[in-house]
């Protein structure tokens, strides 16, 4: 049951439309900052960087906890993203390197 005053589901879907653009636009900005700081690693491992990785969604973790998002939900979103963004930079390493 609604709550009066809730919104439409059509409206829900409007916002968390909204907010996937914004997430989208924050991410091709990420992206960009990601490709800058390859340019700085010499290696797999300094890519890899697996204690960056541990601090950076243990941080996720934290500021998830403080928004009021679940800090598990935090962490599958980050852990995912780093992945995704790791294999982004290995890219970029064998393409610099003429693979």
């Amino acid at each position: 049951m609604r709550d009066e005053g809730q919104d439409t589901l059509a409206e829900v879907r409007a916002r968390i439309d909204g907010i996937d653009g914004e997430l989208v636009r924050l991410l091709a900005e990420r992206q960009a900052l990601v490709r800058a700081a390859a340019s700085f690693k010499t290696d797999e491992q300094g890519v890899r960087a697996p204690e960056g990785v541990e601090q950076v969604v243990a941080l996720a973790r934290e500021r998830a906890a403080a928004a009021g998002l679940a800090p598990e939900v935090a962490e599958a979103v980050w852990r995912t993203m780093i992945a995704a963004f790791i294999d982004l930079e290995l890219a970029e390493h064998a393409r610099r390197k003429g693979r």
